[in-house]
């Protein structure tokens, strides 16, 4: 009776765990239609030069390497990938041992509104107002330079988040 007991328990269990994944699918969630994507270069909302530069070619390199959808000119499109650079964000991280007012890390914040925009009939797919990125870096040589060196890391952890946020399931 206790063996029973124990597999009737078990059975249910599995299938209650199993129906909390039904809604769920693995891999991309864009319409089967949009296999052919446009990235024009980014909108930079922020005060800090060249981020649009290098987030879009972040972007474009992390599209072709997820493989979901393939980047192409305007004219060859299905859909288009607009984004715009909303907020750049340094927060100090650590402190000299030294001098305990003068930040040595560093941490970069991107924050970017994406939208994937169907051509044919126009009409939006993906909108996510607020996808994020960031990255650490430590203060070497001037600070201009400093922020440049971690200004990609972030970039790619931006087009990272902005790639699931269009392709992925979850």
């Amino acid at each position: 009776m206790t063996k029973i007991r124990n597999v009737l328990c078990g059975a249910v269990a599995l299938m209650l765990g199993l129906t909390g994944c039904a809604g769920y699918r693995l891999g991309s969630m864009l319409p089967p239609d949009i296999k052919t994507v446009y990235v024009p270069t980014f909108i930079n909302r922020t005060t800090e030069p060249m981020i649009e530069t290098e987030t879009t070619a972040a972007v474009i390199r992390q599209l072709q390497q997820d493989g979901s959808m393939k980047v192409v000119s305007s004219e060859e499109a299905d859909a288009v990938l607009e984004v715009t650079v909303k907020n750049y964000e340094l927060e100090p991280l650590a402190y000299s041992e030294v001098d305990k007012t003068t930040a040595n890390e560093y941490r970069i914040r991107l924050t970017a509104a994406v939208v994937l925009r169907r051509l044919s009939p126009d009409e939006v797919v993906v909108e996510a107002p607020s996808v994020q990125g960031e990255s650490t870096f430590l203060m070497e040589g001037d600070f201009t330079t400093s922020k440049q060196r971690g200004l990609p890391a972030a970039a790619a952890d931006l087009a990272h988040s902005i790639v699931e946020r269009v392709v992925e399931a979850w």
